[in-house]
């Protein structure tokens, strides 16, 4: 299987995992020309914005540590086109949540990071 197949399955499995704590998903693989988002999801009022990374083991790093300073950045900067495109206004709260999964193992980070300005703004 190539990389964005495997990367689609462990999405389902991180958006059931989500669903099953309780989280409605939105949408999967929200893209536009400056990325992509995993997934969207609501927390009762909270439009949650999910990365999902997957590792077979840990001989490259653990999954959550590939989610970098550049990478939440490039996040934020979807996620404001998103909130632009669904009229989200400022006080739309929201979150920035990662899955990081390993092997057979799931691990939740909500509120992983705060919003970071995107780059070239």
């Amino acid at each position: 299987m190539n990389t964005r197949r495997v990367g689609a399955v462990y999405e389902k499995k991180a958006g059931a995992f989500l669903e099953s704590q309780g989280l409605t998903i939105l949408q999967y693989n929200f893209r536009n020309r400056y990325g992509e988002i995993d997934i969207v999801a609501r927390d009762l009022e909270t439009t949650v914005f999910v990365e999902v990374k997957y590792r077979k083991d840990v001989g490259k790093g653990l999954p959550e540590e590939a989610v970098d300073y550049r990478k939440q950045a490039k996040i934020c900067r979807v996620a404001d086109y998103y909130r632009m495109q669904h009229h989200m206004g400022d006080f739309v709260p929201v979150r920035f949540d990662v899955v990081a999964v390993c092997g057979r193992e799931i691990r939740w980070y909500r509120n992983a990071f705060e919003y970071r300005k995107p780059y070239g703004r």
